[in-house]
């Protein structure tokens, strides 16, 4: 007990020169630090990434030693990782033994010290880092100061939208608020794509969760659904045939997965593209055939003019005229959930939704995703898909797995559809603006409420957990319920009360696909990008980040004002 109390004590200690200061030296053997500790500390400064710390643990105890390893706050179920031996104090020199290793300091930590003699736990230690995160420390979590050192990776590619053609009810005249929201998502999406400023909240949620990241790229597919809505209303309704405009439906979905495939393939950085390696899946890809479904099933079974139910059920008048759609997306939903909770995955419990790694205290480490995984592994195969998933860094999970896989378009599609349904509330009560933010408000209250009950209001614990990766039906319904309010506020605004013309985003919402597919070409070119001074500052990569976004709001302007727009 007292070699437990002395062994807190010590660490205490330690605690208060946790992170290296910039004329901190490192510790020299098991002795007081020495000039050729301070040159070593000053290169492992040098050496580490952006948002670590360097974590020095003193040992005032005699042999055998201990054990310190580590636990990130945002690792669900996840086991302690071993990050150091700290070796025993040595008596006869009374000099303390000494262990340091980089920790990341993005997410709290928690810290386990054990004996490495039977793996007896000696004391836990729970570390937070408020600098970063902007939150407050927890009573129960002690909050050193913090150096920044390194930079990760950049973020995934969030998409564009297919169909740019929105039209009012009875004009030629653009929709400006739906262009508004369109650019708005465009904005956040390069922003996020350039690096973000290198902020743990411009990066993809490891598993669970959501970040900023995580909202563009649904956001984009129900845009979609809303252009849908309006653009092949406006087309059947000024004489085109249903036959030309599937063969254009076809032409569009075909561009945008040829283009998924060949000009932003995330596999070119093994290697030149070639079928060895090929992404089959990606963003535009999954844009494409999602709008190929969607569009397809709305040119189906769509008239141009649906007032055959007018007078009926006026509570269900936008619904009910397109009861056959609803019927297929219910399907759909339903072959998605039977074939996340009831296909049987070889040695992975059935309807499993984890990371796999060392999520669930490492009881499934091959089996990320579930399901979902499983199908891309077996159908596409291993080499084909995404090879650096998110939850590789925080869960270590070895498997590939791809957020734009097989499964989890049955979602999007029902995504797209969600938007789909907000372009032909617009279509329905047109001229009459209270009824369709009334709608658009309602839909988002319904969507919410089936997001509440779906994940019981909380990240981890609920039936269906909210997940980008996965494109969980909870995900798809909360970013569906943030779709609906931001459109009506956007609606209001520019449409409606026309208090706000839509600028900056309106340019480039007009000019989707070029912004896109321009900012990952020239992503590594200047102006886009050039060499830091200190590559580690975040306030560097934001200055970076978002003159590379402003270049492309400015371009996209000039092209407004010349009238040239790029469209498929």
């Amino acid at each position: 007990m007292a070699a437990a109390a002395g062994l807190v004590a010590a660490v205490a200690a330690a605690l208060g020169a946790l992170l290296m200061a910039p004329g901190l030296s490192q510790p020299d053997g098991q002795g007081a630090p020495g000039p050729r500790g301070g040159a070593a500390a000053a290169e492992r400064r040098r050496s580490g990434r952006m948002d670590q710390a360097l974590l020095l643990v003193r040992n005032e105890l005699p042999a055998p030693g201990l054990n310190l390893a580590a636990r990130s706050g945002s690792c669900h179920q996840c086991l302690y990782q071993f990050l150091a031996f700290v070796p025993p104090s040595n008596e006869s020199l009374r000099k303390p033994g000494t262990a340091s290793v980089m920790v990341d300091t993005q997410h709290p930590l928690t810290l386990l010290l054990n004996s490495s003699v039977g793996d007896r736990d000696l004391c836990n230690y729970s570390l937070c880092f408020p600098g970063l995160r902007g939150d407050p420390c927890s009573p129960d979590c002690w909050a050193p100061s913090h150096e920044e050192l390194g930079s990760p990776t950049t973020t995934d590619s969030i998409n564009c939208d297919p169909a740019p053609q929105s039209w009012s009810s009875g004009s030629r005249q653009r929709l400006r608020s739906l262009d508004t929201f369109r650019g708005l998502s465009l904005v956040i999406m390069v922003f996020v794509n350039y690096g973000g400023g290198k902020y743990w909240f411009f990066k993809h949620e490891s598993w669970n969760g959501l970040t900023v990241a995580d909202l563009v790229f649904p956001w984009f597919v129900f845009i979609m659904g809303t252009s849908i809505a309006l653009a092949l209303g406006s087309m059947l309704r000024w004489g085109s045939s249903k036959w030309k405009v599937l063969r254009k439906i076809i032409w569009r979905s075909f561009v945008l997965i040829l283009l998924g495939i060949i000009v932003v393939n995330p596999n070119y950085c093994l290697g030149p593209l070639s079928w060895d390696n090929l992404r089959i899946p990606g963003v535009l890809q999954r844009l494409g055939f999602t709008y190929l479904v969607v569009a397809a099933l709305e040119l189906l079974f769509t008239r141009a003019d649906s007032g055959t139910w007018e007078g009926r059920f006026p509570a269900l008048q936008d619904i009910l005229p397109y009861w056959p759609q609803w019927i297929f997306i219910l399907v759909l939903e339903t072959i998605w959930l039977c074939l996340t909770f009831l296909l049987p995955v070889p040695d992975c419990p059935r309807g499993y939704l984890g990371p796999g790694g060392i999520g669930d205290f490492g009881k499934y480490p091959n089996c990320t995703g579930g399901a979902a995984g499983y199908i891309d592994r077996l159908l596409l195969g291993e080499k084909h898909m995404y090879q650096h998933p998110s939850s590789a860094v925080i869960y270590q999970s070895t498997m590939p797995y791809d957020p734009e896989g097989i499964l989890g378009t049955i979602n999007s599609i029902v995504m797209a559809f969600l938007g789909l349904q907000a372009g032909k509330i617009t279509l329905f009560y047109k001229d009459q603006p209270k009824q369709i933010m009334s709608r658009f408000t309602i839909w988002g209250i319904v969507m919410g409420v089936i997001s509440a009950i779906l994940t019981k209001c909380s990240k981890e614990e609920g039936f269906i957990p909210i997940n980008k990766n996965l494109w969980s039906i909870s995900y798809v319904t909360t970013m569906s319920c943030f779709a609906f309010i931001l459109l009506l506020l956007i609606y209001y605004l520019v449409d409606v009360k026309k208090w706000w013309s839509g600028a900056p985003f309106l340019y480039p919402g007009m000019n989707s696909i070029l912004v896109y597919t321009g900012h990952q070409v020239f992503a590594n070119y200047f102006p886009f990008k050039w060499k830091m001074q200190d590559s580690q500052s975040h306030a560097e990569h934001l200055t970076q980040n978002l003159t590379a976004t402003t270049l492309w709001v400015i371009i996209s302007y000039i092209l407004y004002r010349k009238r040239i727009f790029w469209k498929i």
